[in-house]
């Protein structure tokens, strides 16, 4: 059901009028109330028109069936209520439309099921399909890629709750190849990359705002007293400067340039390493792409992901650490 702007607000007041039978609504009266409703919600709407009136009032008797029954007033005026007192859009069974349109809600929902993160899914379509009367659908068409035996799945909805209810944490937190540590942290965002799962929020040891935690390295989280650090961290905006989770705050973004073969530039032409990608193709075929980021380790595993099939051209800096790592590579073999 498509549905314009202040849609809900005037089915909604509209419903109230009808079920008031203490008062004969005109046109003109039901018009006045649902304009009085829509500049109460949004003050910059000038209202609407009888026409659109009429419209949704068709569109309740149709979509909703309510009993919408015109009478002819002591005045000669003809008013608008139910035939029905007890009735009401928001007391009725969905619509065949909405029925629908719960109904694909749920199976495009239930596709998650299975993965760790959406535990949540799978009480809740049974939940809706059973509360609404919907058939369960039939075979899964989505898979998503995830990893089942990811050791942080279980962290993610205490780590939700705790950025949603402003909670500081006391987080037992095991490094590659260093001793176990406690931090306490406020969090403040949750990010998947490449299957894996990361917290970034304010780490009170090193007093840095956008730290960041690997999921799977968290042995235990504790609830801590600590008074929460509000952020203003746009995180969006964030992320738009990097590829992956790693960001060096001394950094700032740079251009970087690199060069496809003939083979690979179809591939990342439609499928861009970063949203600043821009991209021209060479009379030989290869395809020259600019970027703006700020390099990081991602960065340059993900350049490396494409072997010889890119060479980077610029900055400097960034040619040097991926022949450096390429030279180690070449003595392993």
């Amino acid at each position: 059901m498509f549905t314009t702007k202040h849609q809900i607000v005037r089915y909604n007041k509209l419903d109230k009028c009808f079920q008031n039978f203490g008062r004969e609504y005109s046109i003109e009266d039901l018009l006045e109330c649902v304009n009085e409703a829509i500049i109460d919600f949004d003050s910059d709407s000038s209202g609407v028109q009888i026409r659109t009136l009429r419209k949704d009032i068709a569109f309740m008797r149709s979509v909703y069936n309510a009993p919408i029954e015109t009478i002819k007033g002591s005045n000669g005026t003809n008013y608008y209520r139910y035939s029905d007192r007890s009735f009401s859009i928001n007391k009725s069974p969905l619509s065949y439309t909405e029925a629908e349109q719960l109904k694909n809600a749920i199976s495009i929902l239930q596709r998650f099921e299975g993965s760790p993160e959406f535990e949540w899914i799978n009480e809740l379509g049974p939940l809706l399909n059973d509360k609404f009367g919907l058939k369960k659908q039939g075979q899964k068409v989505i898979s998503l890629e995830t990893n089942i035996d990811y050791k942080g799945y279980e962290y993610i909805t205490p780590l939700f709750n705790a950025i949603i209810n402003k909670t500081v944490l006391e987080i037992t937190y095991a490094p590659y190849n260093k001793k176990e540590y406690i931090v306490t942290f406020h969090p403040y965002f949750l990010k998947q990359y490449n299957n894996r799962w990361f917290v970034f929020g304010y780490n009170e040891f090193n007093q840095m705002s956008q730290w960041n935690l690997a999921l799977d390295r968290i042995l235990k989280i504790e609830n801590s007293t600590k008074k929460y650090i509000t952020d203003t961290t746009d995180w969006f905006d964030f992320f738009d400067e990097i590829i992956g989770v790693s960001k060096d705050p001394s950094k700032s973004t740079e251009k970087v340039i690199l060069e496809f073969s003939k083979e690979q530039a179809p591939y990342v032409q439609t499928k861009p390493l970063h949203g600043t990608q821009k991209g021209k193709l060479q009379e030989n075929g290869s395809f020259v792409v600019e970027i703006q980021v700020v390099i990081n380790y991602e960065l340059e595993m993900r350049i490396l992901s494409f072997g010889e099939k890119v060479k980077v051209i610029a900055p400097e800096d960034l040619v040097t650490a991926i022949s450096s790592r390429i030279n180690l590579l070449s003595q392993i073999y």
